[in-house]
C-alpha cells in the first residue's frame, strides 16, 4: 500500500530535468524544485559538479540522480529503470533547466575541450530532448556574453550586443554561451520550442567549490584559519554579487513568465574584492592579511548587470543583503570546518 500511495502522489507532480544539478547553482535549484516536482538531476560531475552538493537529496523519493555527460546522447528517459515510477512514457517531461557546463576557474585550461563540447554538442542534445517532450526549457547563460567591462559603460542591459572575440583564450566559454543562446532562439523559431534564457552575473553562496579560484568561499576558510585571503587581481578588482537564493528566485519567476528573450539576473551595485575581504576578516574576527596574486585566465572584471528588465517585467530584485549573505556563508563554512581544516594546506601549495 505505501508504494502505491507514493506512485499516486508522484504522478500528480511535474517531471522536471535539471542538467548540472550537482553543481553550485544547480543543486540549490534542485532543492527548490523537489518540493513540488519529480526532479531528475543529470550531471557528469566534471568541472563544478559534486555529489556532496546533492547527498542530502539522494534519499528523497521525488529526486533521482543520473550520472551522465550531456555531450553524449541522452538515453531515452522512459527506459531508465530508476525513473519507472514517474511514468515518463505517458506523462513526459514538462520542464528542463539546462545549467550543465564546466565552470572551474583553476581548471579552465584543462577543461577547454569539455567546455567546447558542452556549449555545442551538449546544447543540441538537450534541445532535441526538449523538442521530443515539448518541454519548456530554461538556459543558464552568462554575463560573459557581453564581453569585458567598459570604462565608460560598466552596466550592461539586454540590448547591448557585447564585444565578439572568437579567438580569445576564453572563447570556448564566452563565445560558447553566445552560440548556445543562438541555438535556443533558433529552436524556438523553427520548432516553436518554449524557451527561457537568463544571463547570470556573479553569484555566491554555500556549495561554491573551494580551492578553485572562486575566491569568496576561500575567503571564509582562509579567515577562519588565519591564512592570507588571496585575491587574484589587484586592489581595484571589483564585481557585482548576488546571493544564490535570489538567483533561484529569478530563475523560477522567469520560468513562470512568458518572457522568451534573454534577461539579466545579478546583484545591484558594485563592490571591490579587497573591501569584501576586509568585511570577512572583520566578521570572523580573523588575524588574516590580504594577499594579491596574478589574475587567473578565467578571471577578469566583468560588466555589472542592469536589472531594470527583470525588475519591471518579472517583479524581481535581489532581496538578500550582503551582510545577510555573508553570515549565511560563514555559518555554512563553520559547519564544515572540521572536514575542511585538513585541506587548508592546499592554499600553501598553489
Amino acid at each position: 500500500m505505501p508504494e502505491k500511495k507514493q506512485e499516486v502522489k508522484t504522478s500528480k507532480r511535474k517531471n522536471v530535468l535539471v542538467t548540472g544539478g550537482a553543481g553550485f547553482i544547480g543543486s540549490h535549484l534542485c532543492d527548490y524544485l523537489v518540493k513540488e516536482n519529480n526532479v531528475i538531476c543529470l550531471d557528469a560531475l566534471v568541472g563544478g559538479g559534486d555529489v556532496e552538493n546533492i547527498r542530502h537529496l539522494l534519499a528523497n523519493p521525488y529526486f533521482r540522480f543520473i550520472k551522465h555527460d550531456i555531450t553524449e546522447p541522452i538515453p531515452p528517459l522512459e527506459e531508465v529503470p530508476e525513473l519507472s515510477t514517474w511514468k515518463i512514457k505517458f506523462s513526459g517531461i514538462q520542464e528542463i533547466y539546462h545549467l550543465a557546463c564546466p565552470t572551474s576557474v583553476k581548471n579552465f585550461d584543462k577543461l577547454k575541450i569539455e567546455t567546447l563540447k558542452a556549449n555545442s554538442l551538449g546544447i543540441f542534445n538537450i534541445l532535441e530532448l526538449a523538442k521530443k517532450y515539448q518541454a519548456k526549457i530554461f538556459f543558464a547563460s552568462s554575463s560573459v556574453v557581453y564581453g569585458p567591462r567598459l570604462k565608460d559603460f560598466p552596466y550592461f542591459n539586454e540590448e547591448y550586443f557585447g564585444q565578439v572575440d572568437t579567438l580569445n583564450p576564453r572563447s570556448c566559454y564566452d563565445e560558447g554561451k553566445r552560440f548556445a543562446e543562438t541555438c535556443f532562439k533558433t529552436y524556438q523559431e523553427f520548432y516553436n520550442l518554449d524557451i527561457r534564457i537568463a544571463r547570470i552575473f556573479r553569484t555566491y553562496g554555500p556549495r561554491q567549490p573551494l580551492f578553485d579560484g572562486q575566491m569568496i568561499p576561500d575567503f571564509f576558510l582562509q579567515a577562519l584559519t588565519n591564512k592570507p585571503l588571496v585575491i587574484y587581481g589587484d586592489e581595484n578588482f571589483s564585481t557585482s554579487l548576488c546571493y544564490v537564493d535570489d538567483i533561484i528566485d529569478g530563475i523560477i519567476k522567469l520560468m513562470n513568465s512568458s518572457i522568451t528573450d534573454p534577461i539579466n539576473l545579478g546583484g545591484q551595485g558594485e563592490i571591490k574584492l579587497v573591501d569584501l575581504a576586509k568585511k570577512i576578516i572583520e566578521l570572523t574576527g580573523s588575524s588574516s592579511k590580504i594577499e594579491f596574486r596574478p589574475p587567473l585566465p578565467f578571471m577578469r572584471p566583468l560588466g555589472l548587470p542592469d536589472i531594470s528588465k527583470a525588475r519591471d517585467e518579472l517583479g524581481w530584485v535581489p532581496v538578500t543583503t550582503l551582510e545577510s549573505g555573508l553570515n549565511k556563508m560563514l555559518e555554512y563554512t563553520k559547519a564544515r570546518r572540521l572536514l575542511l581544516e585538513p585541506l587548508v594546506s592546499k592554499y600553501d601549495q598553489q
